[in-house]
């Protein structure tokens, strides 16, 4: 899937105010995405977010730094730690950063978020793709360059998620391209402690109840007691 629609939402004050306790009351713990254009906003979104309902908070930095030229936070280990450190002063709850795959160390980049006070990585987020309608001789975005998920980039994410732990302490959830448990288990094969989805939602809204079902035979004809067991599993050579 190609995206462009950067993260639409109502903004934090709406969300605290009027959706947070709907969500609340489903019983599940809520993990908020906090998102900003400058440090300065992240931190205040994260303030405003250290309320009842909320379990912890997933850090997005791969949105463009605008005082920096438009790069993104989450592109440097540098400028990504100093934002983490900045978070973590006001962020009593558990803290997750998202990783961008758009580097060239994604090892660095997690050591560096790590140093800086992040309790968990989630990764991967989206790759940077673009594609072109040649009929019309225009880009298939807008935006022209755009987010690419689903089962197209999991073998990368599988590969990052794998390096990640061979150094990085702190637990990792995986993500990118699941839709079945084989690919769930991929993932924590390579060393995620959790996983996520997201474009499979947009096609099979059972996708979850689907995977832990197929999960739970995967354990019984493997006799696997502790899904635990599985985390880093991998054996090579």
């Amino acid at each position: 899937m190609f995206n462009a629609i950067g993260l639409e939402n109502p903004g934090v004050d709406t969300f605290v105010r009027s959706i947070l306790p709907s969500v609340a009351e489903i019983g599940v713990p809520v993990i908020a995405n906090a998102a900003g254009g400058t440090e300065e906003d992240y931190v205040e979104v994260v303030q405003k977010l250290q309320v009842a309902g909320i379990a912890g908070i997933e850090l997005n930095i791969s949105c463009p730094n605008v005082k920096e030229g438009g790069i993104a936070f989450g592109g440097d280990p540098v400028v990504a730690a100093r934002l983490v450190r900045k978070v973590r002063e006001v962020c009593k709850c558990p803290l997750i950063v998202k990783l961008s795959p758009n580097v060239t160390d994604i090892v660095q980049m997690a050591l560096a978020v790590e140093d800086a006070g992040a309790d968990a990585i989630s990764m991967i987020n989206t790759l940077v793709g673009m594609g072109i309608n040649v009929e019309r001789r225009r880009p298939l975005i807008g935006n022209v360059i755009a987010g690419l998920s689903g089962p197209a980039v999991k073998p990368v994410a599988v590969r990052m998620v794998w390096q990640v732990p061979q150094e990085v302490k702190i637990p990792i959830i995986g993500m990118g391209g699941i839709t079945c448990a084989n690919d769930a288990l991929e993932f924590i094969l390579a060393g995620a402690r959790a996983v996520a989805l997201g474009t499979a939602w947009f096609h099979n809204p059972w996708v979850a109840q689907e995977i832990l079902a197929d999960l739970d035979s995967y354990m019984d004809r493997h006799g696997v007691k502790d899904i635990n067991e599985l985390v880093g599993a991998l054996e090579i050579g």
